[in-house]
Order: C-alpha cells, then structure tokens, then sequence
C-alpha cells in the first residue's frame, strides 16, 4: 500500500504551490523535459487512450508563431516563459489503442466509428493529461501557469495542421518570480463543493 506524501510534498503539489505570471531568467533543459513527459505519460486514462499530445514551443520562432493566438493578458507572461506547452488531443487517439491496450484487441471499434464518443473520450483523457503535466512539474521542481485565453483554431493552424490534433489548454513552464504571483484567491469549501451520497 502506498504511503501518504509528506505534508511538505503536499504543500509543493497542491496547497503551496501557485499559478506563476512572471518568469527567472533560468533556462528548462531538454533532459527535464523528457523527464517530466515520462513521468506524466503514466497517469492513468480511459482504456490506456493516452490522447494527450504535448507541443513544447520553447524558441524564438514557436512564441512568435504563438504571440498572434494569445489574449491580450497572457501576452507578456507567455513570452517570457521558459517553455509554453500547447496541451492537445488527438481525436484518433483509438488508432494506437491496439498497442496501447492489447488485452483487448476490439478496442478501437469502440471509437471509430462513433465521433461523439472518440470527441468526449479524447478531451476528457487530454484534460486529465494536462493535469498530470502540472503536478509531474511541480513534483519535479518546476513552476506552472495554466492559461485557456488564447485563440485555438489559430494555435492549431500554426502548429499542429499535419496532424489534426486539437488545442485544449496552455501551461507555462519554467522557475517562477515571486514577484509575480497573485494574493492567494478563496476556495470553495467541503460543504459548498460536496456532498455525501
């Protein structure tokens, strides 16, 4: 049985750590990169789908492709990130569930030939993705700011028209500047979020 984390684990995964606006001048390496996709890729998703897809727009060129897509107040904090992740899906994400789930080889019926199911299935599993990335990130000491106010069909056309892939939700990468960070919003509480069934 697992152990439950320490309570300064839980502080850096969830009741310390803070959506980041403003950025250090520290760079995020390619090993950390990798190491944050292979750890996030194995949080759990519906049938193995794994639909997320993961654009990491890091160099000059790729935030210049993105600067047009973005909302007037994630322009600055956005450019001045470390990396920019274009969190995505693939809404035929069913074409690898014969490797990704091969104790069921009838899987991939399940969702080509119903869009409605592969559309929900792939945003549904690409958000829970994208959450994955956040708290793989922050576990391995890097910062996060998740952002929803950019322009996705011009996201798309930018960096993903090969592949059909859909744009879900921006994150922010890098070592963050306090500096930046906003007074601490309320939460809703037990009583007003859940209920016992």
């Amino acid at each position: 049985m697992a152990e439950t984390l320490s309570p300064a684990a839980l502080d850096q995964l969830f009741r310390e750590a803070r959506t980041q606006n403003k950025w250090q001048d520290k760079p995020v390496t390619d090993e950390a990169i990798r190491a944050l996709y292979d750890t996030l890729k194995w949080g759990p998703t519906s049938a193995n789908s794994s639909p997320a897809r993961f654009i990491f727009v890091r160099t000059p060129e790729g935030k210049a492709k993105l600067k047009p897509a973005l909302s007037a107040g994630n322009l600055e904090k956005t450019m001045n990130a470390p990396v920019t992740v274009i969190v995505a899906h693939d809404p035929k994400f069913y074409d690898e569930l014969p490797r990704l789930f091969p104790h069921n080889q009838d899987a991939k019926n399940w969702f080509s030939g119903n869009y409605s199911l592969a559309e929900q299935t792939a945003f549904r599993n690409g958000t829970l993705q994208g959450a994955y990335l956040m708290i793989a990130a922050r576990a391995m000491g890097l910062d996060c700011g998740a952002m929803s106010g950019f322009d996705a069909i011009k996201v798309e056309e930018s960096f993903m028209a090969d592949t059909g892939w859909k744009a879900n939700f921006l994150v922010n990468l890098g070592y963050g500047d306090p500096a930046g960070v906003f007074a601490r919003s309320p939460r809703l509480s037990f009583e007003e979020a859940a209920r016992w069934a």
